[in-house]
């Protein structure tokens, strides 16, 4: 029998311990793809409506990429195609840039903090990132365009050899840049301020469909796809687009030139991987607050209440007297610091501005599209209480009778009340400069009035027979799993009753044009103002009862997700 001393370093007694086995040198980035799909395929079974959406939104995104990459296919011969797959690579790699500060959350599994406590070095974790970066709708996505794109300018077997090369520069540049993006700006985006960020991707991705909208029709334009020449000189120099205009000057036996852009495009390839490990190092490697004992006085760290101000300071004595000056107070500070109450009032606000804007830029605008203004304010009427989430629970502690509901509601839609008329005057006035038909201004801001009135009084009623819950724990959803028919159904119905309850002053407006009593259009405003008025105190007065009759069925439908 052989004795071993379990405290001693040698081996057997008497003999030299064995050297020990040497630590596996297996790349980790099998495990991390294996991971991903792992952590994809268990996502989508935790239910069927992540399920469902994932497969629509997969369905969606390859549908629109083989219908962009026929239509690329299509444009082959067509003059300055060069510009417009340029043009379109270009605005592909911004849209990955922007991306992850917009949805930070969009994949929480390659969340770098998350990686701290294992045992990797940067270009092994890094080369792992980035390969399993490639599994998604969004790199698919881009492999489809970017492939349509080089088809569209090759010819010949030197350009098709070009293109697989610049298909794969482009697609390793974009995901490369969204992840050295999101790691250098990770401790931003998992803060209040990064979460803050993110409700503003609803008003960015408005007003970036509205400026492709208004590209698409110049393009329809006489100068065609010329006009995009200015830009892509410019662009075709700028990676991963320069890797794509390469296969056109492989096409054109401008090797040179191609063989710099390709070189231009593995340079850039190159600085995002360099930036990359430098932040993820940094990032693994630097504590943040959470690990570090608070050394700074309490003044200093601001986290007392003492060193908050008062948010409301004057203001508060120019509110109403009672529960609805409370309640409009709490209504303005959840638009303030909630995020998605922010992410409603913003999207709101951005939109119902720019869709007259638009408008007037088409040549196609009237005073009238501002109206827009007050139904996309009006809609922020609907599912008051869901807004609050689980907070709504105290709230309804205080709702004992009719007039507690009554008061309630009332509070909310001034609060509404004092954004949006003055801001419905900022879209009728404006518009009405741009337009230079100050003589529509009145009738416009009347009808908006009456329009936004019928707006609160619907939205009042639905807030009490059909309230939803709204998910906190994502930036993306707004209604929770199962109850996206009633959303839908709330939202539609009280549109179509609020248009029929504003048909009067319209009708007014309209037989006051045709019977050609120019003179008396001013009337609209005053009588809209009041109808709307009107409408709004009857819509609260015939919610109110319904409200404190069904607060346990309107806790149980915001409390659902």
């Amino acid at each position: 029998m052989t004795l071993t001393d379990p405290l001693d370093a040698k081996g057997p007694l008497g003999t030299a311990a064995p050297a020990p086995p040497a630590a596996p040198t297996t790349s980790p980035t099998p495990v991390f793809v294996s991971l991903k799909l792992a952590l994809l395929r268990n996502g989508l079974r935790q239910s069927s409506g992540r399920r469902a959406a994932y497969i629509t939104s997969l369905v969606l995104a390859l549908l629109f990429a083989v219908l962009q990459l026929l239509g690329l296919v299509l444009l082959r011969d067509t003059n300055h195609v060069d510009a417009l797959v340029t043009l379109l690579t270009a605005v592909l790699a911004l849209g990955w840039a922007v991306m992850p500060l917009f949805f930070p959350g969009g994949d929480e599994t390659l969340d770098p903090t998350r990686l701290v406590m294992l045992p990797l070095r940067p270009r092994s974790l890094i080369t792992a990132l980035l390969v399993s970066s490639l599994i998604g709708i969004g790199p698919l996505f881009t492999l489809t365009l970017a492939a349509g794109s080089a088809v569209a300018v090759a010819h010949g077997a030197a350009a098709a050899g070009a293109a697989v090369v610049a298909v794969v520069l482009t697609v390793l540049v974009c995901v490369a840049l969204a992840r050295a993006v999101a790691t250098a700006n990770t401790r931003l985006l998992t803060s209040r301020k990064g979460r803050d960020l993110a409700v503003l991707s609803g008003l960015f991705v408005a007003i970036g469909a509205q400026f492709v909208n208004l590209g698409a029709q110049r393009l329809g334009g006489e100068n065609g796809l010329a006009v995009l020449e200015p830009a892509a000189a410019v662009l075709r120099w700028v990676p991963p687009a320069a890797a794509v205009d390469a296969v056109q000057g492989v096409s054109d036996g401008a090797y040179g030139v191609a063989a710099a852009q390709f070189a231009l495009t593995i340079g850039a390839l190159a600085v995002l991987l360099w930036w990359w490990r430098g932040t993820l190092t940094h990032l693994m490697t630097t504590p943040d607050a959470s690990t570090l004992q608070a050394a700074a006085p309490r003044e200093r760290r601001g986290s007392g209440a003492a060193d908050t101000p008062d948010a409301s300071g004057p203001f508060a004595r120019l509110l109403p007297a009672g529960r609805s000056g409370t309640v409009l107070l709490r209504t303005l500070r959840y638009a303030v610091r909630d995020p998605k109450t922010k992410s409603a009032w913003a999207t709101s606000l951005g939109v119902g501005l720019l869709l007259p804007f638009v408008t007037a830029v088409q040549d196609n605008g009237s005073v009238y599209w501002s109206c827009w203004a007050s139904g996309m304010l009006g809609m922020l009427m609907y599912n008051q209480f869901g807004q609050d989430s689980s907070a709504f629970w105290m709230v309804a502690q205080t709702i004992s009778s009719p007039r507690d509901a009554y008061l309630e509601l009332r509070g909310r839609t001034l609060a509404l009340l004092l954004v949006a008329v003055p801001y419905m005057a900022v879209a009728v006035l404006g518009s009405a400069a741009v337009l230079k038909n100050w003589s529509a201004a009145p009738e416009a801001l009347g009808i908006a009035l009456a329009l936004l009135g019928s707006m609160l009084a619907t939205g009042a009623m639905a807030s009490a027979l059909a309230p939803y819950s709204i998910p906190q724990d994502s930036g993306y959803k707004n209604v929770a799993p199962g109850q996206a028919g009633i959303a839908w159904i709330s939202l539609l119905v009280g549109m179509i009753v609020g248009s029929v309850l504003c048909a009067p002053v319209l009708g007014l407006t309209i037989w006051l044009h045709v019977s050609g009593a120019h003179g008396w259009l001013w009337v609209v405003l005053p009588l809209g103002a009041v109808y709307g008025a009107a409408l709004a105190e009857t819509g609260l007065r015939l919610a109110a009862p319904r409200v404190a009759a069904r607060l346990p069925e309107i806790l149980a439908a915001v409390n659902k997700g």
